[in-house]
């Protein structure tokens, strides 16, 4: 097995202008996990992704993606990666099916239906797939997007805070499927700003704030960056999320005690 990173980046830096967004990112992920980015709004989550995904140039520092530098082997990166963004990307006019083979075209792959049909199926969305991708709800959207992302069978696969905008029903459907991914050996660095996301999903968290990498680790790794926790025994209340989950159907029943799905 090769030891080559997934994913590494050395001193990234990045400004616009008079304005420095990173400062000096250095982060290694293995391959086959799930990495976290944590960091609020304008932390440079989003600058990191685009330099990885070869959509805009560092300043200074170096990067690579599964054994390909950003900047002197683009092409060799873009082969190996696939980017899943805030918004779907999804075209509503074209099937379920045919928004798949779209991208199986593009990528010129030999048997473009026979891929669509696995993905449909990986998926759940068989059923649906003669239907317009404007009559998907939030879930399905996503997860269609996430399979036109998997296309190809990429080895890196980036998610750009997938779960902006979904209820909690669409939510859980995304985290099931990131799960799923992460078990066929997907890298999936995921950027988000919701904590529970991050401790749900990932094998390992970082977190980006003004510029610089300052923690990462397993969310074990990172607990005991503060003081022991003291023992109390309080009575534990179901969130709002529960208590809608459960009214429309997807609640309790589905789910351990701890909100993992089962």
């Amino acid at each position: 097995m090769t030891t080559t990173p997934a994913l590494q980046t050395v001193g990234l830096t990045k400004s616009y202008g008079d304005h420095a967004v990173l400062r000096g990112v250095d982060l290694t992920v293995p391959r086959g996990s799930v990495q976290a980015l944590l960091g609020s709004n304008g932390a440079g989550k989003t600058t990191t992704v685009k330099i990885l995904a070869t959509l805009l140039r560092a300043d200074g520092g170096t990067a690579t993606v599964a054994g390909h530098d950003v900047a002197t082997d683009p092409a060799g990166v873009r082969r190996a990666i696939s980017l899943t963004g805030q918004f779907a990307a999804v075209d509503d006019v074209l099937t379920g099916r045919e928004n798949l083979l779209l991208v199986a075209a593009l990528r010129r792959l030999p048997r473009p239906r026979a891929a669509a049909d696995d993905l449909l199926d990986r998926f759940d969305l068989a059923d649906a797939a003669g239907r317009r991708a404007a009559t998907y709800s939030g879930g399905m959207r996503r997860r269609l997007d996430l399979a036109m992302s998997l296309v190809g069978d990429p080895a890196v696969l980036f998610l750009d805070e997938p779960t902006t905008g979904l209820d909690p029903q669409s939510r859980a459907e995304v985290w099931r499927t990131v799960r799923e991914l992460a078990g066929r050996g997907t890298t999936v660095l995921l950027t988000t700003q919701h904590l529970e996301e991050a401790e749900h999903l990932a094998d390992r968290v970082a977190i980006l704030h003004e510029g610089r990498v300052i923690a990462d680790g397993t969310v074990a790794e990172l607990r005991r960056l503060l003081p022991p926790a003291r023992v109390e025994l309080v009575e534990k209340q179901p969130s709002l999320e529960d208590v809608f989950l459960a009214v429309v159907g997807d609640g309790p029943t589905a789910r351990d005690q701890d909100g993992d799905r089962r």
